[in-house]
C-alpha cells in the first residue's frame, strides 16, 4: 500500500491508501496516529477484500482541513460517511480502534445505511470517552496556548515513547511514534484540527451511541485485546450485549493498539466475519 490518494470532502482533504479488491473495508484509527496502525491487518485482508486505509484528521494527518471544519466526534462520523460516498461506494465494513472506535459507533447510529458490518477493536465506549488520563488533555487544550503546553513534553524522545508504551503490549517503533506526533508539532493548522477533537471528545457521544445501538441490525464483531490497560474486556462484553447478534473474539496479548500487537489475529477475526455474514441491504 504505497500509492497515496486524496478524497476531497466538504471539510477538507483526506489522504488514503488501498490494498486489494473485493468487498470494501474502511479502517478508522484514533487520535494522534494514522492509517499505518492498520497496515498489518489490511495487508493480510487485501487478498480477498478492498482495504481502504485513510489518514483521518485526528492529529497525525499531513493535509490540514478547512479552518471552519467541524471535527467534533459527530463531525468525524460525517467525514466517514462522506468519504464512503466520495469513493463511489454505497456501504462498507467499518473497522475502528481507540477513539476511532467511538466515532465508528456514532457513524453506525447516525448513518447505518453506510455500514455493511461493524468491527470494534479496543476502543472508547459508554462513559470512557476519553478514559483517564487522556481526559485531562481537554482542559489544558482549551487554555490560550494550551496545545503548545500539551506538545512541549513531547520534544523529548523518551517522553514520546513513554506516552505510547501503555497502548501496546510489546514495543512500538520510536520512528513511528515520532512521525505520528510530528505533524501537529510542525504545522499550526494540523494542531488546530487536533485540538478540535481533543476539546470535544465527551462521554455524551458514546453514551448516546450505546443507547441507539440497541436498534443496530448489522453484523457486529468485537475483536478485543485482553491485555488492554484502558478498555477492558468487560466493556466490550457490555456493549456486545446491547447490539443484537454481535459477538466477541478475545485476542490474547493485545493492548489498546491490538492491530499493532496482534495483526494476524485481528485480520483472522475480521476475515471470518466477512465470510460468514451477508452484507446488509441499505
Amino acid at each position: 500500500m504505497t500509492e497515496i490518494k486524496t478524497a476531497e470532502l466538504s471539510r477538507g482533504p483526506v489522504r488514503y491508501r488501498e490494498h486489494g479488491a473485493g468487498e470494501p473495508i474502511v479502517f478508522v484509527h484514533g487520535l494522534l496516529v494514522d492509517g499505518r496502525l492498520w497496515d498489518g491487518v489490511a495487508e493480510r485482508l487485501g487478498g480477498e477484500h478492498r482495504c481502504i486505509v485513510p489518514d483521518w484528521p485526528m492529529g497525525s494527518h499531513t493535509a490540514a482541513m478547512k479552518p471552519g471544519a467541524d471535527l467534533s466526534p459527530s463531525g468525524h462520523a460525517e467525514n466517514i460517511a462522506e468519504f464512503i460516498d466520495a469513493l463511489g461506494l454505497e456501504r462498507a465494513t467499518i473497522v475502528g480502534n481507540d477513539s476511532g472506535g467511538a466515532i465508528s459507533q456514532i457513524l453506525a447510529t447516525r448513518h447505518p445505511e453506510r455500514v455493511d458490518r461493524l468491527v470494534l477493536t479496543n476502543c472508547d465506549m459508554f462513559d470512557r470517552f476519553p478514559p483517564f488520563p487522556f481526559n485531562l488533555m481537554a482542559p489544558v487544550a482549551k487554555l490560550p496556548g494550551g496545545m503548545a503546553i500539551l506538545q512541549a513534553p513531547f520534544r523529548i524522545g523518551a517522553i514520546r515513547r513513554m506516552a505510547f508504551a501503555p497502548l501496546v503490549m510489546g514495543t512500538i517503533d520510536p520512528q513511528l511514534v515520532d512521525s505520528w506526533l510530528e505533524p501537529a508539532r510542525r504545522d499550526p493548522e494540523i494542531a488546530r484540527d487536533t485540538r478540535k477533537l481533543i476539546v470535544s471528545a465527551n462521554k455524551r457521544y458514546t453514551l448516546e451511541a450505546a443507547d441507539r445501538l440497541q436498534g443496530f441490525d448489522r453484523p457486529t464483531l468485537f475483536a478485543w485485546g485482553t491485555g488492554d490497560r484502558f478498555f477492558d474486556l468487560d466493556y466490550a462484553k457490555r456493549l456486545a450485549a446491547v447490539i443484537p447478534g454481535s459477538r466477541v473474539v478475545e485476542i490474547d496479548g493485545g493492548g489498546t493498539f491490538v492491530p499493532l500487537d496482534r495483526p494476524a489475529e485481528v485480520a483472522d477475526a475480521i476475515g471470518v466475519l466477512m465470510r460468514d455474514t451477508v452484507p446488509s441491504a441499505a
